[in-house]
């Protein structure tokens, strides 16, 4: 059922409208309850939602100098394993050095620096970032959106955005058409997302194994009685205290961390600074990429093969998109350039030049190539810093699971919310548990960080590969980008990462395959949970109770009216659902004052408290109903006073209810005046409508007394349906076994509505219910 055809089947006061001067006028009551709220139109993305965060430069770098502790750790670490991995079977050219030293250059400038740091970024939704985010916006832009709970209404909310006209509008409307009329593009483009999702979780997984086992394994260069099994073991150990932190929250970390990751940064920096003044000055030449043409040429296929080693220098870089909404744009960028970026170059340099001298040592460059006064402290910091550079990725792998969670993408699970002042920071037990457990099993299974650098290499490339397909469709249709500036882009950086994915697939069955099993199995629960949830949806819409039905129950003689304040919640946002039917069918009884409550996430990131509540009358009036959609997006939070201020919503949606009224009455007496009607008559239709208006304000008065005597005195009850779902007997062997198998082995093992709505069990009542699908 389409949207259009919903809202004409909705239960609602349909009020006639004398002419469309007062249609003009009352549209901002009927349709924004809560105040006004005026749209805002834009072209192209202006960090919407960082603009608080950029207000002042002092706030900017507090923000810049947390993130060095979150965001760059896993970035900042690669210079422990790349060398190795690039040269995995020895240098056999000592110009391959060049060679290698100039990928690394241009790979770490044109993904995580152009694309991440200024291309990427912009793509943000209202601050928020990650792959949700970038399908949010995109859903936003274009119907394409699979959620069957959208409303005409939603998109006057705030943070929705509209378009300005273009010249480069024609491309743009002949995509948006496109995607919107094809279910088969809807539904790829949610499964692209989900695989992205997927694949920035598996990231921070094997971030943790690599670098920390990286970094314990120098201890070698000073004592070879520790066994591979040993070291990792202490690798395991390490593992372990670092996910025990994560419950202290984002802010607490990274207050901790970020001091820990700038004397990294400038230890590796002045360590490669130190090594080119003394080894050798001639690999600053390998800013010419024609040394990687000669590289090519020299190693033919090999040299391919080992771009699988390049790109680990890019390892994290996801995560400057993921963590965006714990920070801001602009305090990324300030750390990024002023920082990070620097120090990479000079550490990646400084080896290079040390290996020009002693090209046998590649196996462990890193160590080898660090002065011996330095060797100690280097070593503490880079145990220290491999820890924290799991913490980038984890904290995104919250972030997405949490967005993911409110689209309906994702089965519940607890959200704890780490920070007052940062509403993004939030903190996931049962995930932070599971990835800790793959991550042991990960480092104890492998030992080995060339076969971990193998899977992550195939992680990492993906990741970008799907930002990348989901930002072109952003320029073309959101930004509306110059065609020849998207074919730059595209022929640019989407070739690089397309090569780079060719390299990494070709090592898939030495560790390369794990990801994607990994990825493949998170996707399939992921995509059963939405599936099975807009079934459900379009299950309660196609068994919505008929007004016909709802005055028959309200004529009911036998049904008798009980104190109090019955909510009945249900994902139906159109019509009245059928738990009250089932509710009605088997207790003779209803509560004085009914409200149908829906909670929908939106595909943005905050709704304004202002605009979250939509309420309408249910017909007939004596029923004493309303249908109540709170709206959210997918990073708020919902409140703790929740009854209290849904109440307090619905008083004032009486008022203006009333309000609505009295206006349209005004208008009928100002016409009447305006008419050729006797004075006398006049005077007497002012008179009726100032008695009606009485009437309905005495009304108003009533009802508004009787909703707080009923909640103050007999409180409210919960009603939560207890759903059953099952599939047809009609339907195919894999439809049963997704829903009867996979979708109620989840529903069995995940939080339940209750608990997620925070719904006190003394005043709750579960109405069972079946579902067949």
């Amino acid at each position: 059922m389409s949207n259009a055809t919903a809202e004409e089947d909705d239960i609602r006061v349909d009020i006639p409208m004398s002419d469309d001067q007062l249609k003009r006028n009352m549209r901002p009551i009927l349709h924004k309850p809560y105040g006004s709220m005026d749209l805002v139109s834009v072209k192209a993305p202006a960090n919407h939602g960082s603009h608080s965060k950029d207000s002042n430069w002092w706030v900017v770098l507090n923000l810049a100098f947390q993130s060095i502790g979150i965001v760059y750790g896993d970035l900042g670490t690669s210079p422990l394993y790349v060398y190795p991995s690039i040269f995995s079977n020895g240098i056999k050219h000592r110009d391959d050095i060049l060679g290698a030293l100039s990928l690394v250059f241009y790979t770490l400038t044109f993904l995580p620096l152009v694309k991440y740091v200024f291309v990427v970024l912009r793509a943000n939704d209202n601050g928020e970032g990650g792959t949700f985010a970038l399908y949010s916006l995109i859903c936003r832009y274009a119907r394409v959106s699979l959620i069957p709970s959208q409303q005409a209404e939603d998109r006057e909310v705030s943070n929705y955005k509209l378009e300005l006209p273009s010249k480069r509008l024609k491309l743009a409307s002949v995509l948006k058409s496109s995607l919107q009329k094809s279910q088969f593009a809807k539904i790829f483009l949610l499964l692209v997302t989900m695989l992205g999702t997927s694949m920035v979780i598996g990231d921070s997984i094997f971030t943790p194994s690599i670098s920390v086992l990286s970094a314990v394994a120098g201890v070698k260069e000073v004592t070879s009685a520790l066994t591979d099994d040993m070291i990792a073991g202490i690798s395991v150990v390490i593992l372990i205290f670092l996910f025990m932190i994560q419950r202290f929250g984002t802010h607490r970390v990274s207050y901790t961390f970020a001091p820990v990751l700038c004397v990294w940064f400038v230890l590796i920096g002045g360590t490669g600074f130190y090594n080119i003044i003394k080894h050798d000055k001639t690999v600053l030449k390998a800013i010419n990429p024609m040394y990687i043409v000669e590289y090519f040429i020299r190693n033919k296929k090999d040299a391919w093969i080992s771009l699988g080693g390049v790109v680990l220098c890019t390892t994290g870089a996801e995560a400057l998109f993921a963590d965006l909404g714990h920070f801001s744009v602009r305090a990324i960028q300030v750390s990024m350039c002023s920082m990070v970026y620097p120090a990479l170059i000079l550490a990646y340099t400084g080896q290079s030049s040390y290996l020009r001298q002693y090209p046998d040592e590649v196996s462990d460059a890193f160590y080898k190539s660090v002065p011996g006064p330095l060797y100690w402290p280097m070593f503490v910091v880079s145990i220290l810093a491999a820890a924290i550079a799991s913490q980038a990725m984890i904290s995104g792998t919250f972030s997405i699971v949490h967005q993911s969670l409110s689209l309906g993408c994702f089965p519940p699970v607890k959200v704890v919310y780490t920070s007052a002042n940062h509403e993004g920071q939030v903190y996931i037990p049962a995930i932070n548990y599971i990835l800790m457990l793959a991550c042991i099993g990960v480092t104890a299974g492998f030992k080995s960080t060339v076969k971990i650098g193998n899977a992550y290499g195939t992680a990492v490339v993906f990741v970008m590969t799907l930002t990348s397909s989901l930002l072109v469709l952003v320029m073309i249709m959101i930004w509306k980008t110059n065609i020849f500036l998207i074919i730059l882009y595209i022929l640019t950086i989407g070739f690089v990462e397309l090569l780079y994915l060719s390299s990494v697939l070709y090592k898939f069955t030495s560790g390369g395959y794990l990801p994607l099993v990994f990825s493949a199995v998170l996707m399939i629960i992921m995509y059963v949970w939405n599936d099975v949830y807009r079934r459900k949806y379009h299950y309660e819409l196609d068994h919505k109770i008929s007004p016909a039905r709802l005055k028959e129950i309200s004529a009911n003689k036998n049904m008798s009216r009980i104190p109090g304040l019955a909510m009945f919640y249900s994902e139906l946002v159109h019509g009245i659902p059928p738990i009250f039917e089932h509710y009605v069918s088997n207790v003779p009884a209803l509560h004085s004052i009914i409200v149908f409550v829906s909670m929908k996430s939106l595909h943005i990131n905050k709704v304004p408290p202002e605009e979250r509540y939509f309420f309408r009358r249910v017909e007939p009036r004596e029923l004493f109903a309303f249908r109540c959609v709170v709206r959210y997006g997918y990073k708020d939070v919902r409140e703790v006073a929740f009854e209290e201020t849904l109440v307090t919503r619905l008083k004032e949606f009486i008022q203006e209810e009333i309000l609505l009224q009295n206006q349209m009455l005004s208008t009928i007496g100002n016409n009447a005046e305006k008419g050729t009607e006797p004075e006398g008559e006049i005077v007497e239709r002012n008179n009726d409508v100032a008695n009606a208006k009485q009437v309905e304000e005495e009304i108003m008065q009533q009802e508004i007394e009787q909703l707080q005597k009923e909640w103050e005195e007999a409180g409210i009850v919960h009603m939560i349906g207890e759903s059953e779902v099952i599939a047809k007997k009609e339907a195919n062997i894999m439809k049963r076994i997704v829903i009867n198998h996979v979708y109620n082995l989840l529903k069995r093992n995940v939080r339940q509505r209750e608990k997620v709505f925070d719904i006190p069990h003394k005043r709750m009542l579960k109405v069972g219910m079946t579902y067949q699908l």
